[in-house]
């Protein structure tokens, strides 16, 4: 499957909505009646620090204030906590809707019918293989009980959900899976993978390849394309293909195409744990994440505290390690989800290889390794870059300079391109080498003035793009536009109107070729 072309060179995430939350899983206990292969919160007996019913209570006022919109009630197994009623009762009360993700052991009328006279809307019952698969990953009888489970939901006309959480172990089972679900009608499935924390840290083995994605992906796309059930790709699976945005466009009801806007973990969503510790989100376990506990601060205030979820608000793509570091989408994406940089790979800040997107140009990079003739690569790497795909033309030019490490227009073009990848620091890079071999060279100079600028050295950018319009020619006059626009930026627009002069008078007809396109400086035409 083809990955999504690249974006163009502006596209970054809208931040106008941040820091709002509207969504939270809250793990009301850590008590379970199954100890499952995969549990990623190693969840046993309750916990004695558990909040009591009075304190959950009070954190369902709390959450109301903050503007929640929608709740999932986990654990452990959430029905093991007999006051889950009160809670579910008291968030819909203050107008935040909660789901419940359950094993479905105790999943019967009864319980059904108490979570609908407390406004539970989705009730999702895990289900991770065939009859033999799921009782040997969580409990024998396991597999009886969630179809019962389903089966309950249908009576009660209520909404039913699953979540399948895949592994080497039923990677093979989806097909099975699947007909299981739509033989109970349930309306919604959730797909995610298994990662190495809780009971799987250290079971690695079991892990899924990072090619398994793109193959969730399809399957996610075909599935989707039935029409008989809804999938929902979870947030470790992904990024920027075709068939990921319509997954998610048709799972979102949205009328447009749905491009993956990285992680909302401290932006529009949080975690709650059973003793009220509040971070990021509840698969975030380190303990360094957690932002505050309620017993000590209120919610607002650990929410709207300055460094507050920092590790991720204050996030950027020049953090990232590897190829996440260098991407296209890199602003916007911000390397996927989180956790599965942090338990693959130990750091937040490493690289996503579980995205389609970076096995994609991974392949390519392996396929540029039998190309030899730098010639060759360069009007490869120009095709790319006249098409705007950045990202393509950028791993070609790399190869051209494992090649030729001084060619100077592979130098010239990979710090073109590399700007437009919003990679200023390769930028700047790539434009001083050139400078190295020609110090009066107009382009690196403009290059490295502009980088500067995008780096917050714009003292300095201001000094090169100078010295670039002082060197400039006819074939490369282009910089006092460029330093005219910094102006703009700066709130100088007599500095910019007067570069552009300059430029009129060195090159007659200059200004023509730009009318209206400095901002406050000259109007259209």
């Amino acid at each position: 499957m083809a990955a999504a072309p690249d974006p163009e060179p502006t596209y970054e995430k809208d931040r106008s909505m941040d820091y709002l939350p509207v969504t939270a899983v809250w793990e009301i206990t850590m008590g379970c009646n199954m100890r499952c292969d995969h549990c990623g919160s190693s969840c046993a007996e309750p916990l004695p620090d558990e909040l009591t019913t009075d304190e959950a209570l009070a954190l369902c006022d709390d959450l109301k204030e903050v503007g929640l919109k929608w709740i999932t009630l986990s654990g452990g197994e959430p029905l093991t906590r007999t006051d889950w009623p009160k809670l579910a009762g008291r968030l819909t009360a203050n107008g935040i809707k909660p789901n419940i993700i359950t094993n479905g052991w105790l999943v019967n009328e009864e319980m059904v019918k108490t979570a609908q006279a407390n406004g539970v809307e989705t009730i999702s019952i895990s289900l991770d293989g065939n009859r033999e698969t799921h009782d040997a990953i969580r409990k024998k009888g396991a597999f009886d009980k969630v179809i019962s489970a389903f089966q309950v939901l249908n009576a009660c006309n209520h909404v039913s959900a699953s979540n399948t959480t895949v592994t080497k172990h039923n990677l093979h089972q989806l097909d099975e899976i699947k007909e299981i679900l739509l033989e109970n009608n349930v309306d919604l499935w959730q797909i995610q993978i298994g990662l190495p924390m809780g009971n799987m840290a250290e079971d690695r083995e079991s892990v899924v390849e990072p090619s398994v994605i793109e193959y969730l992906i399809d399957y996610s796309h075909q599935v989707t394309m039935e029409g008989r059930i809804k999938v929902f790709p979870a947030d470790c699976l992904g990024y920027y293909t075709e068939k990921e945005s319509i997954v998610r466009q048709i799972s979102m009801n949205v009328p447009t195409a749905v491009l993956w806007q990285g992680c909302n973990a401290g932006k529009r969503s949080f975690g709650i744990l059973h003793n009220g510790d509040i971070l990021g989100c509840t698969s975030i376990r380190d303990t360094g994440m957690i932002e505050g506990n309620i017993r000590e601060r209120p919610l607002t205030e650990i929410w709207n505290a300055p460094d507050a979820f920092s590790w991720s608000r204050s996030l950027k793509k020049s953090d990232l390690g590897g190829l996440c570091g260098e991407c296209a989408y890199g602003d916007a994406c911000l390397g996927g989800c989180p956790n599965t940089r942090l338990t693959l790979n130990g750091s937040i800040h490493a690289e996503n290889q579980y995205c389609v997107y970076h096995t994609t140009m991974e392949a390519t990079r392996s396929k540029l390794k039998g190309y030899n003739d730098p010639a060759e690569l360069m009007e490869t790497a120009w095709a790319y870059a006249n098409q705007q795909k950045w990202q393509l033309s950028s791993l070609t030019l790399k190869r051209v300079l494992e090649l030729d490490p001084q060619r100077v227009d592979a130098l010239e073009l990979f710090g073109f391109v590399s700007y437009n990848l919003n990679n200023f620091t390769q930028a700047k890079e790539a434009n001083e080498e050139v400078l190295k071999m020609d110090p009066q060279n107009p382009y690196a100079l403009k290059g490295l003035g502009l980088s500067l600028h995008r780096l917050n050295r714009t003292e300095e950018g201001i000094a090169s793009l100078l010295k670039a319009t002082e060197a400039a020619t006819p074939q490369h006059m282009d910089s006092f536009y460029d330093l005219s626009v910094v102006y703009s930026e700066l709130n100088q627009p007599g500095k910019a109107r007067e570069i552009l002069e300059e430029g009129e008078k060195r090159f007659p007809g200059y200004i023509g070729r730009f009318t209206g396109a400095v901002q406050g400086v000259y109007p259209a035409t």
